[in-house]
């Protein structure tokens, strides 16, 4: 089978871009990544573009024509709408496209511009990606899922409340690493627990931020450029899950992620202690833990114990977020499944400066939609 190569990668920097639109945003991380691969954009065959509700948010949907004439390409452009999942999933398609052998080259961008709402309207449109009948028409927005989430857990494997903030303090640390990050500053525990509350038992500093950025990676069929640093994705899972938290046998695993990771696993032909960093979907602090669990990297419940132990710091055993995650270096919802790959891609490339990890040959990445409805895993490795 012909591999899928990443012939170049781009990324905004993450934050409130006040003087930047969606478009120039998407632009940006576009001709990032096309001059990285240094092609010309001509030989792209298609784009797909990850985005959760520019419609909401900006009040501009039909982003795959916008953004295609844009950048001045005449071809096949599609939008992928997956909650937050949006761009992993955005990857996805285009993996199989190559795989398929219809195309030869594909552009995935993910963006999103979120700050140009207040933070009630845009808390109220990213509620959209949870069950509108069941949740959001009670008041449960996503820090309230996740806090039922966590105290589950807290309950069933005695996770503290010190180890959630662990996963913050672990990613402001990488965090303050990563130029393009929204947060560089260092936290302690202590502020994570003093600060402001949100839904018991998670506080402000457990929640990722609302975030404008962009990012984007070229993929190719093996052999279609010639690059200096190659990179493969080679596996890719999706699954789903119930929207709604109380039709699900479990709130302590996310069913969406061990099934695509199962099958990412399968197709890599590898198991779990296999991987040597990974990306995972930290929108809330629990959400991290459950992730080391649910992935492999650990036993059921003993997640809490490995962000204590420090495993999962840059010098661990698997470092998990060495972006900032999306606690830290942002979360622009649709652009974050996107910004997971870049992060890995260089990493595996050598080329992560202060926050590179030594050895690393083989990254995964994990992007979650809502409070676990829908679950992107891919699997990545070093080629040279």
């Amino acid at each position: 089978m012909q591999k899928v190569l990443v012939a170049g990668i781009g990324i905004t920097k993450f934050g409130e871009h006040w003087e930047k639109s969606l478009r120039e945003l998407a632009v940006e991380a576009s001709l990032q990544a096309i001059n990285d691969a240094g092609i010309d954009k001509n030989k792209i065959d298609a784009l797909w573009i990850g985005n959760m509700s520019s419609g909401r948010f900006i009040g501009q949907e039909h982003l795959g024509a916008l953004i295609a004439g844009e950048l001045g390409l005449n071809v096949p452009s599609t939008r992928i709408e997956a909650a937050c999942a949006s761009g992993g999933l955005a990857i996805r398609h285009a993996y199989l496209s190559i795989l398929s052998g219809k195309i030869d080259c594909a552009l995935v961008i993910g963006v999103e511009k979120m700050t140009d709402l207040p933070t009630e309207e845009a808390t109220i449109t990213l509620a959209t990606a949870s069950d509108q009948e069941w949740e959001a028409y009670y008041g449960v927005t996503f820090p309230g899922l996740y806090a039922m989430i966590a105290k589950r857990h807290m309950h069933d494997f005695g996770t503290t409340r010190e180890q959630l903030a662990l996963v913050a303090v672990k990613n402001h640390e990488h965090a303050s690493l990563n130029p393009i990050a929204q947060f560089r500053n260092k936290i302690t525990v202590e502020d994570v627990l003093s600060s402001s509350p949100v839904a018991e038992p998670l506080n402000l500093l457990d929640c990722s931020p609302i975030t404008d950025g962009a990012a984007a990676i070229l993929l190719c069929r093996e052999n279609f450029v010639k690059v200096e640093k190659p990179v493969y994705l080679v596996a890719s899972g999706h699954a789903v899950d119930t929207i709604a938290l109380h039709e699900r046998k479990s709130l302590t695993e996310l069913k969406a992620t061990k099934l695509a990771a199962k099958m990412a696993y399968e197709e890599a032909k590898i198991k779990p202690k296999e991987i040597d960093i990974a990306e995972v979907h930290d929108c809330f602090t629990i959400a991290e833990i459950i992730a080391y669990e649910d992935l492999g990297f650990c036993e059921k419940g003993e997640g809490g114990k490995l962000i204590e132990q420090g495993e999962t710091r840059l010098n661990g055993s698997i470092p998990v977020n060495t972006s900032g995650g999306l606690k830290a270096c942002g979360h622009p919802v649709g652009a974050t499944g996107v910004k997971q790959a870049v992060e890995v891609v260089l990493q595996l490339r050598e080329e992560a400066g202060k926050r590179q990890v030594k050895h690393a040959q083989r990254a995964l990445t994990h992007n979650v939609g809502g409070s676990g409805a829908t679950c992107v895993v891919h699997i990545w490795e070093k080629g040279f």
